[in-house]
C-alpha cells in the first residue's frame, strides 16, 4: 500500500535530475573503459542490519539508463534483514550498471536508514497504542521518499505540506490575540475537508483548545504527568499528539500517558545512511 505514495512520473523525474547531476557530460572513466557490448553481474548486499526500503526506486535508476538491465530481488520493502544479506542480483550492460550504481545506492541507503530508524522508535513504544509520526524537518526535494520510508518503517505520516492541515502555533495565537480567535478565524476560511491542529504548552491552553472544537491537540514539551492530565481532560474529544523531547529512551514513557500520536523529527533528521554495497563479479 505504501508504494502508492511514489508515483512513477514523480520518481522518474527526480531520478533523471539526480543522474544529470552525477553524470554531467559523461562518465569519463566508464565510457572509455567499457564498450556497449560489455556486460556484468552484480549483487546488492547490506553490510548492516536494516529495514529495506526503496527497491523500486533502486530499480528505476537502471531502467532509465538501459532497458537491458535485469534485476532480481530477494526481499521486499519493509523486510528486516541481517548484515550480509543479498538483496538483489543485477545483470546487464556494464556501462549502465556502473554509471547508475552510486545514484541507485544513494536512494536505497538513505530510505532504508529512515525506515530502520523509524522501526526502532515504533518498536520502543512497546505495548502502548500510540503511533510515531514524522515532522516537516525533511530534506528539500526528497520529501516523498522520506515520507514513504517512514511508512515502510511502520509509523504514521504527519502533514505532507502546509496545505494539508491547519496547525496553529504560538506565533499564530499571539497575532490573533488568543487561541480561540485564531481557531474561529481559520474556521471561517478553510475548506470543510481540512482538520485543525492547535499546539498547546499548558493545561489551560488545552482547556481553551478543547472548547473550540479543534480536531487535534498537540501537547508541546510537557512532562509525562502534565500529558496524563491533559489526556484525561480531552477524553477522546480530539486526537492527542505529543511533541518535544522525544528520544528513543523517552518515547515509551510518553506513550504510556495515553496520547494517540508522538511526533519526532529524529526518525528522519537523525536517521543514518546505511551501508549497502553493489558487489560486482
Amino acid at each position: 500500500m505504501t508504494q502508492k505514495l511514489l508515483h512513477d512520473f514523480l520518481v522518474e523525474e527526480h531520478i533523471k535530475n539526480a543522474l544529470k547531476e552525477d553524470i554531467g557530460f559523461g562518465d569519463i572513466t566508464t565510457d572509455f573503459l567499457y564498450s556497449d557490448e560489455d556486460t556484468l553481474t552484480a549483487y546488492l548486499n547490506t553490510r548492516c542490519d536494516a529495514v529495506v526500503c526503496g527497491l523500486n526506486v533502486f530499480k528505476k535508476v537502471f531502467d532509465i539508463l538501459s532497458k537491458d538491465v535485469e534485476i532480481e530481488f530477494f526481499c521486499n520493502d519493509g523486510d528486516f534483514v541481517k548484515s550480509g544479506t543479498t538483496l538483489a542480483k543485477i545483470d546487464g550492460p556494464a556501462r549502465a550498471v556502473l554509471i547508475g550504481e552510486r545514484t541507485a545506492l544513494n536512494y536505497i541507503q538513505r530510505m532504508s536508514g529512515i525506515a530502520t530508524e523509524t522501526k526502532r522508535y515504533q518498536d520502543a513504544i512497546g505495548e502502548y497504542n500510540a503511533f510515531v509520526t514524522d515532522t516537516r524537518k525533511n530534506t528539500p526535494g526528497f520529501r516523498m521518499f522520506e515520507k514513504y520510508a517512514v511508512m515502510t518503517g511502520g509509523a504514521k505520516l504527519h502533514r505532507f505540506n502546509l496545505s494539508d492541515c491547519v496547525m496553529i502555533k504560538d506565533n499564530h495565537i499571539m497575532h490573533a490575540g488568543s487561541l480561540t480567535n485564531a481557531v474561529n478565524k481559520i474556521k471561517q476560511n478553510i475548506s470543510h475537508t481540512h482538520k485543525i491542529e492547535v499546539e498547546c504548552d499548558t493545561y489551560e491552553q488545552v482547556e481553551e483548545a478543547l472548547a473550540t472544537g479543534c480536531d487535534i491537540i498537540m501537547l508541546d514539551n510537557m512532562t509525562p504527568l502534565e500529558m496524563k492530565k491533559c489526556v484525561y481532560l480531552i477524553n477522546h474529544k480530539a486526537i492527542v499528539e505529543a511533541s518535544g523531547n522525544v528520544k528513543i529512551n523517552t518515547i515509551k514513557e510518553i506513550a504510556s500517558t495515553g496520547v494517540d500520536v508522538i511526533s519526532t523529527s529524529a526518525i528522519v533528521a537523525q536517521a543514518p545512511v546505511l551501508d549497502f554495497g553493489l558487489d560486482i563479479l
